[in-house]
């Protein structure tokens, strides 16, 4: 039986200024303790300063360390590779630029398989990050990402070539978010929200980031809130557009029609009060959230975002429309309010679809691979593990 092996995940950093809630923090949270111990031993660093929020991960038992560098800080390679030499890394795991700026330059020189995983896609990349990834292109020995979009974004923009490319979608713990609530449950979630009894309830969960399209939602929230008087708006997160939005909500008039909930650490809770669950954006990978709300089962409206409609299909578990229309979003709204009929039909999809996006199938799949590149990465100069049969890292999902 073989030892442990010892996978180092390198992330930039943990959240973006003044927002508490960050995709790669909470996918972490939920990833690392899902790995089997006896096998792997799997730890974290975090290029920038220590997480200062509510929950660090700390607490959830994950081994990290912060190196506390800034961007571009060349003093940052000679940090890590310390720490790989301490803790005698096998399998390197990089997510974001500088880690796997970094990471691919420490793997090569130590002779550890590398592993560069996409979680946006940002369309181009500046000159000097360009000819970062050329040259480091040898040293990664596979590359995941999130969406078909984010791919693309990989082998054009990264310049990685596309057989070292495959798309891996991500998931949710389901135990917590498929689990049905309780109408004492809804009730209270409600009340924490202040949506009363008669409130038809539209929500989302997201960053107040350009990329989540929110101004849109506060445009189409206009005409429905006009036309459809029980509808109540609810935007639950941070971020540096909140003044920005608010001003926007104030002058059209939405008043506490369109209610900005800040942080909300029960995001399980949260979407269980919503009647019908919104995803304005513009642009994205593939959103935790999304994951999250299609294992809760509930209605969705969405664009067609790059990303969304990788697991999204239009009218089986969500309504679809074009991106930047807060006219067609705001129609698409009404729709599901004046079809209940319709709501519990795209809910009972959205649940079917989310059954397929488990944290822990995401987690054996990495399990496999990091076994596999232990195996034949060094020993066949990175090379093996493209002649491999990597089937299983698509497997249930088409991608």
């Amino acid at each position: 039986m073989r030892r442990a092996l010892n996978v180092l995940q390198v992330c930039d950093h943990l959240g973006w200024e003044g927002s508490r809630m960050h995709g790669v923090k909470r996918l972490f949270s939920w990833m690392i303790p899902c790995f089997d111990r006896e096998q792997f031993n799997v730890s974290l660093v975090s290029l920038r300063k220590k997480d200062l929020s509510e929950e660090p991960l700390e607490a959830l038992g994950v081994n990290i360390s912060y190196m506390e560098r800034s961007k571009f800080d060349p003093l940052t390679l000679p940090a890590l590779l310390r720490i790989i030499d301490q803790q005698q890394v096998d399998i390197l795991h990089l997510h974001g630029y500088g880690a796997t700026t970094f990471g691919r330059l420490a793997g090569a020189m130590r002779g550890i398989p590398t592993i560069l995983h996409e979680h946006a896609n940002l369309t181009d990349t500046p000159w000097f990050q360009k000819i970062a990834d050329r040259v480091l292109e040898p040293y990664t020995d596979i590359a995941i990402a999130v969406s078909k979009s984010t791919a693309n974004f990989v082998i054009g923009a990264r310049q990685v070539p596309s057989s070292k490319v495959r798309v891996v979608y991500l998931g949710v713990p389901l135990v917590e978010f498929s689990r049905e609530r309780t109408a004492d449950e809804i009730v209270a979630a409600r009340r924490d929200l202040g949506i009363a009894p008669d409130d038809f309830a539209i929500g989302t969960i997201t960053r107040l980031h350009e990329s989540k399209g929110n101004s849109y939602l506060v445009d189409a929230a206009a005409r429905v809130a006009a036309e459809r008087p029980a509808a109540r708006f609810f935007l639950v997160g941070e971020g540096p557009l909140l003044a920005d939005l608010q001003t926007q909500a104030s002058a059209l008039g939405l008043g506490d029609r369109f209610i900005f909930a800040g942080f909300r650490r029960d995001v399980a809770g949260t979407l269980s009060a919503f009647d019908l669950s919104v995803f304005p954006s513009l642009w994205e990978g593939t959103p935790l959230t999304a994951f999250e709300t299609l294992a809760m089962g509930k209605p969705i409206v969405a664009t067609d975002a790059d990303g969304m409609v990788d697991i999204l299909t239009d009218r089986e578990d969500a309504l679809i429309v074009p991106r930047r229309n807060a006219d067609a979003l705001a129609d698409a709204i009404i729709l599901a309010i004046d079809h209940p009929d319709e709501r519990a039909r795209l809910s009972a999809t959205a649940r079917i679809t989310g059954a397929q996006y488990d944290i822990g199938v995401f987690v054996r799949k990495m399990e496999r691979l990091y076994t596999l590149l232990h195996e034949v990465s060094r020993a066949t100069r990175r090379r093996g593990v493209l002649q491999a049969d990597l089937s299983f890292l698509t497997s249930g999902i088409s991608a």
